[in-house]
């Protein structure tokens, strides 16, 4: 949720990043020269590396709110689905079919299912994600960001929140008879130790895990089978850390939440795991755990963390764009916040403020449906290619752009 995707471009890009030379990162084009954004996609940067991400996350929270988004902005995310379903970050030229150059992935497409059906009449569109998702998932339950890559607990985790959309039963969704949950489980850490309770974002060259806090707001949400929007726990819970051998899926979660109210610490925010940024905060990340906190044990086992997110995350919002503040408004929804007035701020107007103008009532509704028309409005790596290609997210998030700064990750995927 936050820059979730940076995690997995992070990982990546270091493995290789000792391969670029200085002269390649200072030759890349400036923020400045990056061409106008297509029409009907929300933010003004270049949308190369998370173009469907930043438009499914803005989408979904205006859906939250019950804001209707413009016609241009549903089709601009419909239209950027490959012929078998699955979603690249961003296709220049959708009037060409998707070949191998073009890096589809699973946390884009799950955050595309998500959006679009929450919005409705899409089921032909999020019904091809979902089987493309399910042709990709590992032998061990689980998902990488790139078709073939090891599992990781951000990847795992968007997939289940996309499959929970569409009705499905994550527990149900084997392969190699294991689920996700069980590539969940695999990736959290023992209670006692450093990083007690946390999930790790992937096991390193050693088999080892360390504790992520970004994995583990994905991990407590996908450990409880949700999506990135998710209503406060109905029964107050305990985030406290117990083992159990094998923790259930619902323990992992409660570990996850104990790790991350250690974590939040004194001062209630997630502080940045960027190199060089160690004592800085993480907005992004905050707010996923608010979400976290807030999935596991309801709106008070959140609040802290909520209201520094009030209190200091304007700023950053404002530069990082739209899938800021739909990770905001998430927190807020998730903690029963009223998003217009957000430590002050309308982060409804706000968002809206970055996309194209809001629907009107005799506007079509731009939810286009199975015959692809937009329906009236009444009432680890697989392959160097993909290495590459976070190598370049990476280097772009080095230049303050993309989704390193646009809010999750992914990180990993922002």
């Amino acid at each position: 949720m936050n820059v979730r995707r940076s995690a997995l471009v992070l990982a990546a890009a270091t493995a290789v990043i000792g391969a670029v030379t200085a002269p390649a990162v200072a030759a890349g084009p400036s923020p400045s020269a990056s061409p106008a954004p297509p029409s009907g996609l929300y933010g003004s940067t270049d949308p190369t590396y998370d173009g469907v991400w930043r438009q499914s996350l803005a989408l979904l929270a205006q859906h939250t709110v019950g804001v209707r988004p413009a016609a241009a902005a549903v089709d601009w995310l419909t239209g950027q689905q490959c012929a078998n379903g699955a979603f690249a970050p961003f296709r220049a030229d959708v009037t060409k079919a998707c070949d191998a150059k073009i890096m589809v992935d699973t946390n884009n497409t799950a955050a595309a299912v998500q959006a679009l059906t929450a919005l409705g009449g899409h089921r032909d569109a999020t019904g091809k994600a979902v089987a493309w998702l399910k042709s990709v998932q590992n032998t061990d339950g689980g998902w990488g960001y790139a078709p073939g890559g090891a599992s990781d607990t951000n990847s795992t985790s968007v997939v289940i929140g996309a499959l929970a959309a569409v009705g499905d039963k994550p527990a149900q969704v084997e392969k190699g008879g294991r689920s996700p949950y069980d590539a969940l489980v695999k990736l959290t850490l023992p209670c006692e130790g450093e990083g007690a309770g946390a999930f790790a974002f992937q096991p390193d060259k050693k088999r080892k895990l360390a504790a992520n806090a970004d994995a583990t707001a994905a991990g407590v949400v996908g450990a409880l089978g949700k999506g990135m929007m998710v209503e406060p726990a109905k029964k107050e819970e305990t985030a406290a850390c117990s083992d159990s051998g094998s923790p259930s899926p619902r323990q992992a979660a409660a570990n996850g939440a104990a790790y991350l109210t250690k974590a939040l610490g004194k001062d209630g925010h997630l502080k940045s795991a960027l190199p060089g940024a160690t004592d800085q905060p993480d907005f992004g990340n905050t707010a996923d755990a608010v979400v976290a906190l807030a999935a596991q044990g309801g709106a008070e086992q959140a609040a802290r963390p909520l209201k520094w997110l009030e209190r200091n995350s304007s700023a950053w919002a404002k530069q990082s764009g739209p899938a800021a503040y739909a990770q905001l408004v998430f927190a807020a929804h998730a903690t029963g916040t009223d998003p217009r007035d957000f430590g002050g701020a309308d982060l409804v107007k706000q968002l809206n403020a970055t996309g194209p103008a809001l629907r009107t009532t005799t506007e079509p509704s731009g939810s286009t449906g199975e015959s692809g028309k937009a329906e009236s409005a009444t009432d680890d790596d697989s392959g160097n290619g993909n290495i590459w290609w976070m190598v370049g997210a990476g280097l772009a998030a080095g230049a303050g752009i993309g989704f390193l700064l646009s809010g999750r990750n992914k990180r990993k995927r922002p």
